[in-house]
């Protein structure tokens, strides 16, 4: 698997009007960004704390206002890390991307969640997925393009090459194939794909702190990661309370000796003990 390796990207072939637009601003938002970019090459690595604690990757979805009004500050409050999945091209990544840049210098991770959030339209309740966004018409090469182009900005943002992958609505067949085969060599994780016999997830909205929690405390031993995905935090779509994610917070906090809250990329990283650049991200 080759993790700091930046791939050059050709798009070939017809694609509509807004799709061309689209791609070209985000090519000249990748270039404008890259000129930044600057890396070394000492290495350090993740390690499983002592005491072989279960893991916990709390993470948010889509890049959303609440999740910097609301979210980030509770986090960072509690000292705790979290991963922050985010598509370049929302308005509220694109309005607020010096902020964006913050999360990370605050330790939290920067994830890849496709440029443009393509999800399956034709499946049940699908009606608010762009026609022309839909991920049942688009190619697997479509799909390659889009998440490299992602990492790309990621990488101009943040300064990390290694990445993981929450795919939107956890999708994954285009109309020739399944695009995850296509790009997995590109992250050390995919949220959804981990091994179940040790890993678990859970998508949090309109749940309770408690119901959070017994989920997490009736996991049987085998299980080491509880991923806790969340979208809007007290706001936006698919809503979880500030009160009940605060709550949240509050008992992983409490019990520290039981859990280690961190990224997803530190978690997977830890796992697999792979190295990477230790001034990756900083400055």
């Amino acid at each position: 698997m080759n993790l700091n390796k930046l791939s050059v990207v050709v798009f070939v072939g017809p694609v509509s009007l807004l799709k061309t637009s689209l791609l070209n601003s985000t090519l000249l938002f990748t270039t404008l960004l890259i000129t930044t970019l600057f890396i070394t090459t000492t290495y350090a690595s993740e390690r499983w704390p002592a005491g072989h604690k279960v893991a916990i990757s709390l993470s948010y979805d889509d890049a959303l206002n609440s999740q910097l009004d609301n979210a980030l500050p509770a986090l960072n409050q509690r000292d705790l890390k979290a991963s922050f999945y985010v598509v370049p091209l929302s308005q509220a990544f694109k309005n607020r991307i010096e902020e964006w840049k913050q999360v990370a210098k605050q330790g939290h991770e920067l994830g890849n969640h496709t440029l443009f959030h393509a999800c399956d339209r034709s499946k049940p309740g699908r009606e608010w997925v762009d026609p022309l966004n839909a991920l049942n018409e688009k190619t697997v090469s479509d799909m390659l393009n889009e998440i490299t182009v992602a990492n790309t900005l990621l990488t101009a943002i943040d300064g990390y090459t290694t990445h993981t992958l929450t795919p939107p609505c956890f999708d994954q067949m285009t109309k020739d194939g399944n695009y995850i085969d296509a790009v997995k060599d590109q992250f050390i994780g995919i949220k959804s794909l981990d091994e179940p016999s040790f890993a678990v997830l859970l998508t949090a909205a309109d749940i309770s702190a408690q119901e959070i929690i017994a989920f997490i405390e009736k996991q049987p031993k085998n299980i080491k990661l509880i991923n806790v995905l969340f979208h809007g935090i007290g706001g936006d779509h698919l809503v979880t309370s500030t009160l009940e994610h605060t709550k949240l917070l509050d008992y992983l906090v409490a019990n520290q000796d039981k859990y280690w809250v961190d990224t997803y990329r530190n978690i997977k990283l830890a796992q697999t003990n792979i190295n990477i650049p230790s001034t990756e991200g900083k400055e």
